[in-house]
């Protein structure tokens, strides 16, 4: 009888591994890969995490051992771009991109000397005139008559561009035959690097890749929830607005939502600014406003399923807002739950509730006087925003950072300024806590909105002014057959 066996393994599920091979679809998140401007007025190429650059060569995607240490699965690929880094693969890019140019050039040198010839032709009937005028002249002297020579000037005039015309013709030929000639030598270089590398088969090479990238995104897919084991550098996508607000996707799982929104400010804001893409939040383009019919406190806002789920200002109770329909769907008072900077984060801001969500769902983080302050952690229902289940952490709210939900676990940082950490952890599945010491880079020294997207498998940020991302990194249990 087999015994199934539990395999216990540090899988690297990192969003910069996953997105490398899809650095297709985020833009969505995007469209980062662009040029921003900073606060400063300088450009800064964004260096995203979540894209790797050319200079990684091979990924390890996944690793777990046996219970004795012993491996019993290694998956690596080779990244996207390894195959470029191949000094004839770059030859033959070049030579293929001068190719193509020398073939636009022959394209508009070819349209430009069609369009002299039919000036040419078109000119053909009075060049014929005055010819035949000329010739008469030539023989009879006499028949030329003050009015005869006045037309004849004006039919001259008439051709003296096709001089400029013919000129630049001839040119163009010259310039196509010498454009031929490259074309033929660029040819001749492309086929022996062609018959060099041709038995390596890069083009299959490349589907096998696609083809494994697909499968590992399928098992990634499967690996499922996990705890956090460290934080990636910073990634700035953008610097816009105040010193304080936030910015989200839609956390719902699956969802191929790519909008991103965006609320400067944690004091009785009401405009919220809805871009197409992370490409045009990048660019700061491409965005409507929504009004809200209610301000909002702090800045603990989530996306979640097509709705802005927020707290309303100077009060606990919890608004729904449907943004396809611009309205409001559901108001619902979170009973007992501090507001008005009676439990905010250490950084104040009327952040006493702070709404999130991760694999699991609608979460609300607070806390009330009968919990001492301590932080209180509910799921909610997103339909009826009534409490499901309620934890108490036992962690003071004021000495909180900032916090955020990855499967069901709390994680707490104890400052908002540099030199922050992830230092609290409390699990729900298992109604335990434990200190924990992930450091991160806090970039801009004040961080005002801290959430994880569990789509991307990334934190938002709001820090100072600046729109940052974090890739995370689980540590995984697998189960599998023995």
């Amino acid at each position: 009888m087999s015994v199934p066996m539990l395999k216990i393994g540090a899988v690297l599920s990192t969003m910069a591994m996953v997105t490398n091979w899809m650095s297709q679809t985020l833009p969505s998140l995007v469209g980062l890969n662009g040029t921003v401007i900073s606060s400063e007025g300088t450009h800064e190429r964004i260096v995203s995490g979540l894209y790797p650059g050319s200079e990684e060569g091979w990924q390890v995607y996944s690793t777990a051992s046996d219970p004795d240490g012993r491996c019993v699965c290694t998956v690596v690929a080779p990244a996207r771009n390894l195959c470029k880094r191949d000094p004839r693969s770059r030859q033959l890019r070049l030579l293929t991109e001068q190719v193509q140019n020398v073939s636009q050039s022959m394209e508009v040198v070819d349209l430009r000397t069609s369009r002299d010839l039919q000036y040419v032709r078109d000119s053909e009937p009075l060049l014929r005139g005055v010819d035949g005028r000329l010739h008469t002249y030539v023989a009879n002297p006499r028949t030329l008559t003050a009015k005869g020579l006045q037309e004849l000037k004006g039919q001259m005039s008439q051709l003296r561009p096709l001089l400029s015309v013919v000129e630049q013709y001839r040119l163009d030929l010259q310039t196509l035959a010498t454009l031929r000639l490259e074309l033929l030598n660029l040819s001749f270089i492309l086929t022996a690097i062609q018959e060099e590398i041709g038995a390596y088969d890069y083009e299959e090479l490349q589907q096998r890749v696609l083809l494994l990238e697909t499968r590992l995104h399928s098992c990634m897919n499967k690996l499922g929830c996990g705890r956090l084991t460290a934080v990636s550098s910073p990634i700035t996508v953008r610097a816009s607005g105040s010193r304080f607000g936030s910015w989200m996707t839609d956390a719902m799982i699956p969802s191929s939502d790519s909008r991103v929104w965006s609320m400067d400010g944690y004091y009785k804001g009401r405009r919220v600014l809805e871009y197409r893409t992370m490409g045009d939040f990048t660019k700061g383009q491409n965005f409507v406003q929504h009004l809200l019919p209610h301000p909002w406190a702090g800045t603990g806002h989530v996306v979640y399923n097509g709705s802005l789920y927020y707290n309303k200002h100077q009060s606990n109770i919890l608004v729904q807002y449907h943004f396809r329909s611009r309205s409001v769907l559901l108001l619902r008072s979170l009973s007992g739950a501090g507001y008005n900077n009676t439990f905010p984060y250490s950084w104040g801001g009327s952040s006493d509730i702070d709404l999130m969500a991760d694999e699991m769902g609608l979460w609300a983080v607070y806390t009330s006087i009968p919990n001492a302050g301590n932080i209180m952690v509910s799921r909610l229902d997103s339909r009826s925003l009534e409490v499901l289940r309620s934890w108490d952490t036992g962690f003071p709210k004021r000495s909180a950072g900032e916090a955020f939900m990855i499967c069901g676990t709390l994680y707490v940082t104890n400052s908002h300024l540099a030199g922050a950490k992830v230092h609290f952890a409390y699990h729900t599945n298992s109604s335990t806590y434990e200190y924990t010491d992930i450091p991160f880079h806090n970039q801009y020294s004040h961080i005002s909105m801290m959430d994880y997207n569990p789509r991307e498998r990334a934190l938002y940020t709001w820090n100072n002014g600046h729109q940052v991302l974090y890739n995370v990194t689980l540590f995984h249990v697998i189960r599998s057959d023995g």
